[in-house]
């Protein structure tokens, strides 16, 4: 059975949702003094990511995984499980879960979508992402794909509430510019950019429960 939590945060998703001021408390100043020009065009690919919840020792996990070096935007940056919408998907829920068994082989069939939360395009990639956050009642044993997915790790949901491991971090982006910007730090890797903006939402969805 869910956790209490778990099924707290099932009612609370399924209200309305605390929106781009949430995400954009980690996102870089260039970008929060942009919102205007931050347009999603209407080319934009779709995409789905997946926050996948489970318990362990009566802490909430999830995983998120430290993408390949690959000639691309994205370049090994950590991230959620997740990937572009395919028509025989049908939904990106299922866009969801199927990435995430493909990049870290944990069986879709067993992920419980619980909610969604507010989508954000991507300007570098064209993709207007999706997030959902899902349920798995046991604790997942990882098969990374070698192509895609350099290693995978755990983050408890008191390590994303702890302040602490906020930075502020000059980042290289793909093109040699360089930024500064808010970032998490979990597991000795830095954490930025749509990855950090989505788990800001999320965040503030749990402070909002007092977790």
């Amino acid at each position: 059975m869910p956790t209490t939590l778990i099924n707290h945060l099932k009612h609370r998703l399924a209200l309305p949702l605390p929106g781009k001021e949430a995400q954009y408390k980690m996102a870089n100043m260039e970008r929060r003094l942009s919102l205007n020009s931050y347009k999603t065009l209407g080319a934009a690919r779709w995409g789905s990511v997946l926050i996948l919840l489970y318990e362990e020792d009566d802490t909430i996990r999830f995983p998120l995984i430290l993408r390949a070096d690959y000639e691309g935007v994205h370049s090994g940056q950590v991230a959620f499980p997740g990937g572009k919408f395919e028509p025989e998907d049908e939904s990106l829920v299922n866009t969801a879960r199927r990435e995430t068994e493909e990049e870290i082989g944990v069986n879709a069939h067993d992920v419980e979508i619980i909610g969604r939360l507010t989508e954000l395009f991507i300007p570098p990639s064209n993709f207007l992402v999706h997030p959902h956050v899902g349920y798995i009642a046991y604790k997942p044993v990882y098969v990374p794909d070698p192509k895609e997915v350099v290693k995978v790790m755990d983050v408890s949901l008191d390590e994303l509430l702890d302040d602490d491991l906020i930075k502020e971090k000059e980042i290289r982006l793909s093109n040699g510019l360089v930024i500064r910007t808010p970032t998490f730090y979990f597991n000795g890797e830095t954490v930025w950019g749509a990855t950090a903006m989505i788990l800001s939402e999320l965040k503030a969805i749990l402070f909002e429960m007092g977790v």
